[in-house]
Parts: C-alpha cells; sequence; structure tokens
C-alpha cells in the first residue's frame, strides 16, 4: 500500500494531478492513494485553465463512462487538448464522436480488431518480435523502449492497414520518431520536438497518399473498410478518414509500446513474478490483464457534462469538464486488494484500461494479443533480465510511460 503520510499537511488547492512533472520524476500511486482516501471526486485546479473535476475512484468514474446522456466526448477527451484541433475532429474521429454517429463510426473500423482477424495477426507479431529478442540477447545492453516495445505496435498497424512490405521499414522508422523520446537524453534538444513534428507530417501525407490509392484500388484492409463504408448514407470524406487513420496510429502505438516497457520493469521489480511467468504458474491471459491494470498507460480521459449531474458526492454543474483518473480508478482498493502488488494471477481483474461502455477502447482485442506474444517469447528466450542503467519516464499527464529502458537480457 502507498505511503500518502507525506499528503497529509497538503491543501487539496495545491494538488495538481494533471502536472507533468509528476510522472517524470514524482511519487503519482502515493497521490492517488491519498485522494482515493480523502476526495475520490475533486476539483482540481489547473492553470492556466479553469480546471476540472478529478474522478480518483472506481465507481463514481464506472458511472461517468456508462453515462452518455449526461456527458459528451466531442469537446475532447484529454486534459490540455488544443480547442482548435478538437473542434476540427468532433463529430468526425472516433474518440471524440457521440452516440448516434460514434456507434456507426465504429461499425465501420471494427472488422479490423474481429477476434479472428486478430487471431491472424498472432503470427505476424512473433514473427516481429522473436528476431527482436534474439538480437537483444547477442548485445550487452539494448533500450527496450526503442528497439523491441516501440517496433511491434508499428509492424502490426501496417497489417492492419495493408502497408506494401516495400514501405514497411519506412514507416516504422517515421513512427518510432514521431512517438519517440519526449524528455531526457537527445530530446532536450529542441531538433528532437522538430524532428518528431516532421516525422507526423510525413506519416499524414503517406496516409493522404494511401487514402488515394485505396480508393482506387480497395482492398480487406481497415484503410478500405473506411473509404467503402455508409455512414448515414454517405461515404466519409477524405478528411475523416485521414483523422480515424491518425486516430488508429496514436492508439495503436502508445498503449502497447508504454504497457510493454512498464511491463517488464515491473517484471524485473517482481522477480518472483517472472518466474511464476516463465514456469507457466499464472496464465498468460491474467498475466496480460494485470499489466495493463499496473501500468495504465492512459493517464486518463475526459468527458463534458451535457447538464447538471451528480458524480459520487459532487455535483458537476453542465459545461464542466470530468477526467476519469484511470490509473488511479484501477489501484481503488475497494476493488483491487492489495492493489500496489504486482500480482500476474490476479482474479477478478476489471481494470478500466480500455475504459468500459460505447468507448471501450476499440483495439483493445490487438494491445491485449501484442502483449501476451511479447510476454510470450520472453519467457520463451529468457531467463535473466537486468536493468542497467537509469529509467527515464515520459514528462506527459496523458501517458504513464517509460522514455528509455537500458536492459541486458540473457
Amino acid at each position: 500500500m502507498a505511503d500518502t503520510r507525506g499528503f497529509a499537511a497538503l491543501d487539496r488547492a495545491t494538488i495538481d494531478v494533471a502536472d507533468p512533472a509528476l510522472y517524470e520524476s514524482g511519487d503519482p500511486v502515493a497521490l492517488w492513494a491519498h485522494l482515493r482516501a480523502t476526495s475520490p471526486v475533486h476539483w482540481n485546479n489547473h492553470p492556466p485553465g479553469p480546471g476540472f473535476w478529478a474522478v480518483m475512484a472506481y465507481q463514481p468514474a464506472l458511472q461517468v463512462y456508462r453515462n452518455t446522456d449526461a456527458f459528451t466526448s466531442e469537446l475532447g477527451m484529454r486534459v490540455d487538448s488544443d480547442p482548435a484541433a478538437v473542434e476540427a475532429a468532433a463529430g468526425k474521429m472516433l474518440i471524440v464522436t457521440d452516440p448516434p454517429t460514434h456507434p456507426r463510426l465504429r461499425q465501420l473500423m471494427n472488422s479490423a480488431f474481429l477476434p479472428r482477424v486478430v487471431a491472424t495477426l498472432e503470427a505476424s507479431m512473433r514473427r516481429v518480435i522473436e528476431p527482436l529478442v534474439e538480437e537483444a540477447l547477442r548485445r550487452d545492453v539494448v533500450d527496450f523502449v526503442s528497439e523491441i516495445a516501440a517496433v511491434l505496435p508499428a509492424a502490426i498497424i501496417c497489417d492492419i492497414m495493408e502497408i506494401p512490405q516495400s514501405e514497411r521499414a519506412m514507416m516504422i522508422d517515421l513512427t518510432s520518431k514521431a512517438f519517440g523520446a519526449s524528455v531526457g537524453g537527445e530530446a532536450k534538444c529542441p531538433m528532437s520536438t522538430m524532428e518528431k513534428t516532421e516525422a507526423h507530417a510525413e506519416i499524414f501525407l503517406y496516409y493522404t497518399e494511401l487514402v488515394e490509392e485505396r480508393r482506387r484500388n480497395p482492398g480487406a484492409d481497415v484503410v478500405s473498410a473506411l473509404i467503402q463504408g455508409d455512414l448515414d448514407g454517405r461515404r466519409l470524406t477524405d478528411e475523416e478518414v485521414l483523422l480515424n487513420c491518425d486516430g488508429l496510429l496514436t492508439g495503436a502505438n502508445e498503449t502497447t509500446r508504454h504497457a510493454s516497457a512498464a511491463g517488464l520493469l515491473a517484471l524485473m521489480e517482481n522477480p518472483g513474478e517472472w518466474e511464476r511467468l516463465r514456469s507457466g504458474a499464472v496464465d498468460i491471459e491474467s498475466a496480460v490483464d494485470e499489466v495493463l491494470r499496473y501500468t495504465s498507460p492512459a493517464l486518463h480521459v475526459t468527458r463534458v457534462a451535457k447538464k447538471d449531474v451528480q458524480v459520487g458526492d459532487q455535483l458537476v454543474r453542465a459545461g464542466e469538464t470530468v477526467a476519469l483518473w484511470n490509473s488511479s480508478v484501477n489501484r481503488d482498493e475497494t476493488v483491487f486488494p492489495d492493489p500496489d502488488r504486482f500480482d500476474l494471477g490476479r482474479a477478478p481483474n476489471r481494470h478500466l484500461t480500455f475504459g468500459i461502455g460505447p468507448h471501450f477502447c476499440l483495439g483493445a482485442p490487438l494491445a491485449r494479443v501484442e502483449l501476451k506474444v511479447l510476454l510470450e517469447v520472453l519467457a520463451e528466450k529468457v531467463t535473466h533480465m537486468e536493468l542497467v542503467g537509469p529509467v527515464e519516464r515520459l514528462r506527459s499527464n496523458f501517458m504513464w510511460g517509460i522514455e528509455r529502458l537500458p536492459v541486458a537480457l540473457r
């Protein structure tokens, strides 16, 4: 259990759970525990914005997730969203779309994430991961984030979009740059931010050309499904297709990359769990769920109240933002006994890493299988893992992640 004594004297008005520095070098786990115990739903001041209601506990988060009548997703899904960008994407991009459009758009994209489709990708995932791990075994040190965790989701999104083999190395490289380090190391140089922006722009241009090509020669991929699909009696515009391609790329890369890296760190910090995994003492599906709960890569998701509504013991007024702090919710003591313990056999494990309700993460089945294959390959090929340098964490209030994880695999 996290030690919350250091927070006892703090004025709640001075605590900002959306301070990016907290996730780079602070102790968010202890702070979350303190807030769950003292103010599970509270107003969080977040200069220079107006602030938001922070939901730190499981039951009130569940209430907001399920109540699409009282809350909208079309005014942004994260703290510090760019209002202009949200306005441009609202009602067009899946994650910032409400019913009745949301379920219809989701149905168009769902074909790429059906269980039978994801099952066919499993062999492809293994073909990607095995040589990466084998190469790591031949070297003294690897950065697990950039050299393993970031490569798998980028390669699989290429499969889903049926990007030609001749162009995949380029796309994986661009994706690694676009979603690479944002703090520490080379990222302290301003050029790093410029390179990330340029990589995003190149990816967007590539998708523009891909959409044009698929309009001429449609296939069985998700891009073609978006292009050919019927949404309320019409075809999607190029802008709508591009926005949802970008959303798929972001979601596919961020969740798996950060869960994989943080999961490996948790295994190194808990060698008993690593041995349980290697010996087959725990079910692999259970292990995947615990990695997802314990690492909770997406720190929060926001909704805006459409009308006055009670959340927990607080009255939320129409127009106010509510932030569901998933990482804290997934450590709620009333739902997860001994929540700060990494337990690969935890059951039940009703975590909300992928949300719940109408906006349950479309790519959840894919992320689960990616993590499953990664854990299986590690358990098969690696006997010893050692951290051989400082862990560099992401400075972000949206993704709880690791930027660099230098390890030796044997």
